[in-house]
Order: C-alpha cells, then structure tokens, then sequence
C-alpha cells in the first residue's frame, strides 16, 4: 500500500472516529454502559473512576488492528486504520482528560472560539447529571452552546443540577 494512501486511511479513520465516539457516547455509555460511565457525572472521589475502564475497552480494537497487521497477515490496512483510533484515542484525553476535566495540572485557558465552544459543550453536557436528558455527546464538534442551553430549558433542565452552593 502506498504511503500516501494509508495517511489517507488514517486521517479517514481518526475522523471517523467521532461518529464512532458520538455513538458510543450517546448509546452505550448513555444506555447499558451507563453502569460504568455514571461514574464521570459526579464527582469523582479517587485519581481513577469506573467510567476509565472505557479507555481499555476502546483500546482494545485499535491494538488488535496493529497487531494482526503486523503479525497476523492482515496487512498494511489494519495497521492505518489501528493506528488512527490511537490517534483519535490520544486527542481525546488531551481534549476531555486533561483540557475539560484537568485529571492533569496545567495553565491552559481556551481562547479560540473552536475550543472554548467544545469545551463549553460538554460543560453542558455534564450540566446534567442524570442517564438520559444529556445534550452534546460529540467530543472534537459540538453545536453552539446557545442551541444546547435552549435544548436543556425545553426540556425543563430535567436532570440539571443545581448551580454550587444552592440546594437542588
């Protein structure tokens, strides 16, 4: 395969990936897996939450990508497309693991309008801190916070909790 092709395949697969991530979000970690995930809607007692073990269980497709293609036949394919859920793995927890969420100390203040509307989309998103009522299950696109913010009031803010300081 030539090289050029395989880019091609791995910038194809790292944008996929947010559909994939969309998905995953919206109805699995939403739906049967929010046994896992209810742990990031609330504040996280320890460094670690039960909603970490999705980093291995998506891992997990990527690594047996890369490994079949270089050990198991399956070829050069295998190893792009492996090689771009990694990516996409990666720019994930620097955006949601350490941008939102600072599970890593830094400085970083958002300043484009890019990164302050995704990031203030899943602000919103963890506004509610229930399994269904959620807005923005996206992590690299997201609709404009004022869209979200007039979904929430439609919706009465079911689920939305109270802002610090104030009795739900």
């Amino acid at each position: 395969m030539p090289v050029w092709l395989g880019i091609l395949l791995f910038l194809g697969t790292v944008l996929a990936m947010e559909g994939v991530a969309y998905a995953a979000h919206r109805w699995v970690m939403h739906g049967p897996g929010w046994i896992l995930h209810k742990s990031h809607h609330g504040p996280r007692p320890a460094r670690f939450e039960a909603n970490d073990w999705y980093a291995a269980i998506f891992a997990a497709p990527s690594i047996t990508l890369i490994w079949l293609g270089v050990h198991g036949g399956w070829g050069a394919w295998s190893v792009w497309v492996g090689a771009g859920i990694a990516a996409y793995g990666a720019i994930y927890f620097g955006f949601h693991d350490v941008i939102v969420h600072k599970r890593l100390a830094h400085r970083y203040l958002p300043k484009s309008a890019y990164m302050k509307r995704i990031v203030q989309a899943h602000r919103l998103h963890h506004a509610v801190e229930a399994k269904d009522g959620a807005v923005s299950y996206g992590f690299l696109w997201a609709p404009r916070p004022e869209a979200l913010k007039a979904e929430l009031a439609r919706r009465g803010r079911q689920g939305v909790r109270a802002p610090a300081g104030q009795d739900a």
